[in-house]
């Protein structure tokens, strides 16, 4: 693709098409390096925010979210062709809109749910680059059989690059600003919202952390609706005014990386988190759902390890909320061999936990950019259009399904 010249030199056209707001944690890392570099031009848009209204209506996000994008200096782009390179956090859902482009996808975050594989295999004909954490994703990819006519590429997680940057807030700042004690330990629960183990610890997690920090930080489909119900959050909204010692993380605040860096201890069932807080050198807690009851529709597990053995040794399993309070205790103080077993666990999925990955991931694209030949260029086939609804003629009524 051809690059824009200006003054003398090339400029590239860059978009990060955020879709979700939860999906900049991955991406502001690179936004950060890619900034500092006068050749890029660049500008965001948030596609598919959505909430849902009095479960049947779905009010789109967009113009709010990119409105705060503005405010925050950044600029929204008008439209998503003629970009050089679209950076995304999620495969998207209409490749088209984007052009012949350098599609370079960072995922916001797999752990060990198969939504990437089964997002991966409907997209065979779309060329991505991906880029991934260490071995065990580019393992997985190609076990699955997923890659069509996609690239992996081994970068690290850039996510997690910000712990690594001079001027990080410390563990101290993070926890006062959040009014609480920073010489308690601090205990983090981070359920998804499918499969959640929600529905089985309700408020139980605020009695079973007395004497500690609680933070809750809930999936933003959590607070949202479309996905999962407003009660997930609506119980954390009032259960913490009832308990100093935990605090429930807003929507907005789309950023759950200063709080795994505050916290001892994660709880979490199948989040992306239970897999980068093992990056972290800590030890966590799985709560167990039963892998066999956990399909798709179509009978494909949501899952792509079996919750019961996935970091076996070395995290903590749990079955039921009776179970917190002691798993805390051993989380806290883990024996030598549970370390060394998270230890050898994290190499073994990640590469590069040295705050580089995100300069890796830009290294990279300039590399295929200058080699050409790397450019998705969808075309209108049939499988890729969208379908327009048309508003029958007469009375009608709206059914849920």
């Amino acid at each position: 693709m051809a690059l824009v010249q200006e003054r003398g030199r090339r400029v590239i056209k860059l978009l990060f098409e955020v879709g979700h707001l939860y999906h900049r944690a991955a991406l502001d890392p690179l936004y950060h390096v890619f900034c500092q570099d006068p050749r890029y031009e660049i500008a965001f848009s948030c596609s598919y925010d959505a909430e849902s209204r009095l479960g049947m209506f779905n009010r789109s996000l967009r113009h709010e979210l990119e409105a705060r994008f503005r405010d925050e200096g950044l600029t929204v782009a008008r439209e998503t062709h003629g970009f050089d390179v679209v950076i995304v956090g999620d495969t998207v859902r209409d490749p088209q809109r984007y052009g012949p482009t350098l599609l370079c996808f960072v995922n916001h975050g797999t752990g060990f749910k198969n939504i990437l594989y089964r997002n991966l295999r409907a997209q065979q004909h779309t060329r991505y680059q991906i880029f991934v954490e260490g071995d065990y994703r580019v393992h997985k990819i190609r076990c699955a059989g997923v890659e069509g006519c996609s690239t992996v590429h081994k970068v690290g997680l850039p996510k997690l690059d910000p712990l690594f940057w001079s001027g990080y807030p410390t563990r101290t700042q993070i926890l006062r600003r959040l009014g609480l004690d920073p010489e308690r330990p601090t205990v983090l629960f981070a359920p998804t919202y499918k499969p959640t183990c929600i529905d089985r610890v309700r408020e139980s997690i605020v009695e079973a952390t007395r004497g500690y920090n609680l933070i809750i930080k809930l999936h933003q489909y959590s607070w949202r609706g479309k996905y999962a119900p407003h009660w997930h959050h609506t119980i954390y909204e009032r259960a913490v005014t009832q308990a100093s010692h935990a605090v429930l993380i807003p929507v907005d605040d789309y950023n759950i990386l200063p709080y795994m860096h505050a916290a001892d201890t994660l709880i979490s069932e199948a989040s992306s988190t239970v897999f980068d807080f093992l990056a972290l050198d800590k030890i966590g807690i799985i709560f167990v759902l039963s892998y066999d009851a956990l399909r798709h529709h179509n009978g494909e597990p949501l899952l792509s390890e079996d919750p019961q053995h996935f970091l076996s040794g070395a995290f903590l399993h749990i079955h039921h909320p009776d179970e917190i309070r002691d798993a805390i205790a051993h989380a806290l103080c883990p024996g030598a061999e549970r370390r060394r077993l998270a230890r050898q666990y994290r190499d073994a999925y990640f590469c590069g936990l040295d705050g580089q990955a995100a300069l890796r991931t830009k290294s990279t694209i300039e590399r295929l950019l200058d080699e050409g030949g790397h450019i998705n260029d969808p075309q209108e086939r049939p499988w890729l259009r969208r379908r327009k609804w048309t508003r029958p003629s007469g009375s009608y009524m709206m059914v849920r399904p």
